[in-house]
């Protein structure tokens, strides 16, 4: 089906990868040709859309971009201060360790290399969803037949690259003219290590003057050339780091190769869940023994556990701006789940829409979601974007789905590959949940843990 549907010039591919997880919905939806669309950057974009959706009763699939919360959270920039502004700390405690001099000259990139703007979303020319012995496919020209025709006749060792050229894949990947694999790009960080543990010092100086409570800080791996094949990457990436929540989502010349674990907020009828993760521990695949241990250390950990429940009251206090009074829940608090390199801690919070509440009201009532940015969200925007050194665009945003009757389905877009192929820019962010205790070494190596699955697609 992807290997089929990469040759359009937009499309959409979600993968749950057959994880049977609480509120599981589709096991694969596929989305490609757009008969409308509408794209639109932060202001007004939520207007935008739900104009362009009212009245509507058919598919859509797209995204909501980082940059939506200079429109949900305007004024989180102008909140920015520095952590020895003058205020006299709220608590008492041994002095840290003043920011690093190269962290105020540190190179931030302004632009976005990527490409995706801050909205997109698009009514498909066709629709594919697989389930358990089913396939159903939806096609505004009536040639269903046609289409899984032309989809069976893709033998499984052979795909379609996104250059629209038959190549051997996906177990052989793109070849240089003297039939050698190319060496895997050389990404670059944003920061340096010293760089990255001071810039964890100063924000845990803004923790203990009291201007937030954690906050989430991204760092960005890079490289530039890096003419890679999103199609090949996207199957490697599969294998390496399988996840309920995996994307490969195709606009035009930017791609997002997407194997996220976390679900930012679905609707079923007038039900809201979101499922926040905080928490995370290495897999210890070697010992059966250290691994069960790594789990019950995550499910112990008092740091996990104020990361978890700072946005779960985060999530709660979203969803009660759009819900009925009351009707706001915590179903799993602590919830320890298993994925190829990591355990995840994992929490489930609902809540009940008043009839009739537009779709796109619940996402504006709860973007950005609280698991990237932190407590209070408003001031923790402009914190991000005072420190962090690359814009997130898609990263950090959402890619999903809404069906004709209004229910819908949106990941977070984390533990992903972005890339453009025009400009042959590759990126990748990954970040971690910063509170007063933690320890910047270790909040170094999550980082690098989560990185694990993208990195072993690369060299694949």
């Amino acid at each position: 089906m992807l290997s089929w549907a990469s040759r359009f010039n937009i499309c959409c591919f979600l993968d749950n990868h057959s994880y049977q997880l609480p509120s599981h919905s589709l096991e694969c939806l596929l989305a490609a040709g757009a008969i409308q669309s509408i794209q639109a950057s932060a202001g007004n974009a939520f207007d935008q859309l739900k104009d362009f959706t009212d009245g509507q009763r058919d598919w859509l699939f797209g995204h909501f971009g980082y940059g939506l919360t200079k429109e949900t959270e305007p004024s989180g920039a102008a909140l920015q201060s520095s952590p020895d502004a003058g205020a006299a700390p709220l608590l008492q405690a041994d002095p840290l360790p003043q920011a690093d001099p190269l962290l105020q000259a540190a190179p931030l990139s302004q632009a976005d290399l990527i490409g995706f703007p801050d909205l997109f979303f698009f009514v498909p020319e066709i629709v594919i969803e697989l389930s358990a012995g089913s396939i159903r496919i939806g096609s505004l020209q009536d040639d269903h037949a046609a289409i899984l025709e032309q989809i069976s006749k893709i033998k499984t060792d052979v795909v379609i690259d996104s250059g629209d050229q038959p190549s051997q894949g996906p177990d052989s990947g793109p070849r240089s003219s003297d039939g050698a694999k190319p060496a895997p790009p050389l990404l670059q960080p944003r920061f340096s290590r010293d760089e990255y543990l001071a810039t964890v010092q100063a924000l845990r100086q803004h923790i203990l003057r009291g201007d937030c409570y954690e906050i989430n800080f991204c760092q960005e791996f890079f490289a530039h050339p890096a003419p890679i094949d999103p199609l090949h990457t996207w199957f490697s990436l599969s294998r390496a780091s399988p996840n309920p929540f995996a994307a490969f989502y195709k606009l035009e010349n930017s791609y997002l190769l997407c194997a996220s674990p976390e679900r930012y907020l679905q609707r079923i009828g007038n039900t809201l869940l979101s499922q926040p993760i905080k928490g995370t521990s290495p897999r210890r695949q070697g010992s059966q023994a250290q691994d069960k241990a790594g789990r019950d250390d995550l499910y112990n950990s008092s740091k996990d556990r104020s990361e978890n429940v700072m946005v779960v009251d985060l999530v709660r206090n979203d969803l009660s701006k759009i819900c009925l009074p009351g009707s706001v829940r915590v179903e799993e608090l602590y919830g320890i789940y298993s994925f190829p390199q990591v355990y995840q801690m994992i929490s489930t919070i609902k809540g009940e829409l008043p009839p009739g509440t537009h779709w796109v009201e619940a996402v504006r009532a709860t973007f950005p979601m609280g698991s990237m940015t932190g407590a209070p969200k408003r001031r923790v925007v402009g914190l991000i974007e005072q420190y962090e050194r690359a814009p997130r665009g898609i990263f950090s945003g959402a890619v999903g789905y809404v069906a004709p009757d209004g229910n819908f389905d949106f990941n977070v877009v984390i533990r992903s590959l972005l890339y453009n192929r025009q400009n042959n820019y590759l990126s990748y962010l990954v970040g971690s949940g910063i509170t007063y205790y933690s320890d910047a070494e270790k909040e170094y190596e999550e980082c690098l843990w989560k990185a694990e699955g993208i990195k072993k697609a690369l060299e694949n």
